[in-house]
């Protein structure tokens, strides 16, 4: 970082400053570099740069100076010792995972996971020999008795996607530690604003970086974090041999969304609440899922270790799927979409669309059911949000 300052700066500065690198034009917004490779003065000061002699770019597969800035400033607002960047959020849980895994390794998750994440745990991993092992994530018994055996990584989703379940992150680390597992947190829905997976116990946080940070619905990006020895030795080789490098244009949108990150995340979630409250009144809803509601189950839990409730809220409609279409078709400001985390208010119908190719015993044994709409909500006025689906829950009558 190039501040002059030496005091120990707060998240909210690091989030506009940390990780900035200036070239020799003293630009004030970081710079694009667009460029795949490097140049070298001399033979032999290649081979120095590919021995690691020399510690400087080599390949922008490797390391980029705008990618580079990215990783920094994400890992200081996250508390992290390092930051590597993906193209996407999934390209982020896969090397997370696969870079430490091997035949005959176990994994243990809660079900209520990202229907993609599921399918690398459940369906792609075992294809190389790594058994999966699923469990009820707000049951610590069951915790207790999966990892009574040694155990690889345990991944988990706090709060989940798209139940909004939390998990007791300390106690659950405490257990994967001593069943010898590393613990990756997807800490998508929380963001780094509101949870410090790390500080409450997990080894590796993963984003997709398309959602909050970007958070304008601009590009795709992931990211994961970690201690130096997990990012540079187990995760580094992984990066550098299988490519999946994030755009430095890419790493440019998400460096300036990590700038207003702090004052979005706080909107989303003053937003989210007024929402939840407006749809906990009304009868044509079942049930509705937020964790700033004394209604939701981990509300003391999700007190304890988050500092906030996030812009997501999901709800039951009564009626299941004809229900849920019938608001979905009826929203004039939220639109339909299966992003999160974006200024734009969006819905969506997890049954028919982010979890479709799970089995229907699977979606429900996730909580998912044919009337359950999850609702990232944006940044409009409160207001209007609560008009417009009033408006829809009225024309469904």
């Amino acid at each position: 970082m190039t501040t002059k300052t030496t005091r120990t700066l707060r998240p909210r500065t690091l989030s506009v400053r940390a990780g900035t690198a200036r070239s020799g034009f003293s630009e004030t917004s970081e710079a694009i570099f667009m460029n795949s490779g490097f140049v070298y003065g001399s033979a032999e000061e290649a081979e120095q740069s590919f021995d690691g002699t020399l510690d400087r770019m080599v390949y922008s597969r490797f390391k980029n100076p705008t990618v580079a800035m990215f990783e920094d400033r994400l890992a200081a607002v996250e508390g992290a010792e390092a930051c590597r960047a993906t193209g996407s959020g999934m390209a982020a849980v896969h090397a997370a995972l696969v870079c430490q895994l091997k035949a005959g390794d176990r994994v243990v998750a809660p079900r209520a996971l990202f229907g993609s994440c599921t399918w690398i745990i459940n369906d792609l991993l075992p294809r190389f020999g790594i058994s999966a092992h699923f469990v009820d994530g707000t049951d610590l018994d069951q915790w207790k008795q999966a990892l009574s055996q040694p155990t690889a990584v345990v991944f988990l989703e706090t709060p989940s996607n798209p139940t909004l379940e939390i998990i007791d992150l300390p106690a659950v680390a405490e257990l994967a530690h001593q069943a010898g597992a590393r613990v990756v947190v997807d800490n998508v829905f929380a963001t780094p604003i509101l949870q410090s997976p790390l500080a409450l116990g997990a080894d590796v946080v993963v984003y997709s970086a398309t959602k909050h940070i970007d958070g304008q619905g601009r590009c795709l990006g992931g990211a994961i974090l970690g201690s130096h020895e997990f990012c540079n030795d187990v995760l580094g080789p992984y990066l550098r041999h299988t490519g999946p490098a994030l755009s430095p244009f890419n790493a440019w949108v998400l460096l300036k969304g990590l700038e207003t990150l702090d004052l979005r995340v706080e909107r989303h979630c003053a937003n989210a609440l007024a929402v939840a409250r407006f749809l906990e009144s009304r009868p044509e809803i079942e049930k509705v899922i937020y964790p700033g509601l004394g209604s939701h189950p981990q509300h003391e839990l999700a007190k304890s270790q988050m500092r906030g409730f996030g812009g997501i809220v999901a709800f039951h409609l009564k009626g299941g799927k004809a229900a849920a279409y019938s608001l979905l078709n009826g929203l004039e400001v939220v639109d339909i979409s299966n992003n999160l985390g974006d200024s734009k208010s969006l819905a969506c119908h997890p049954w028919t669309t982010t979890h479709q190719r799970l089995a229907p015993e699977a979606k429900l044994a996730q909580g998912i059911g044919e009337g359950l709409i999850r609702l990232s909500v944006g940044l409009e006025d409160a207001q209007d949000l609560i008009d417009d689906l009033a408006l829809a829950l009225k024309k469904g009558i």
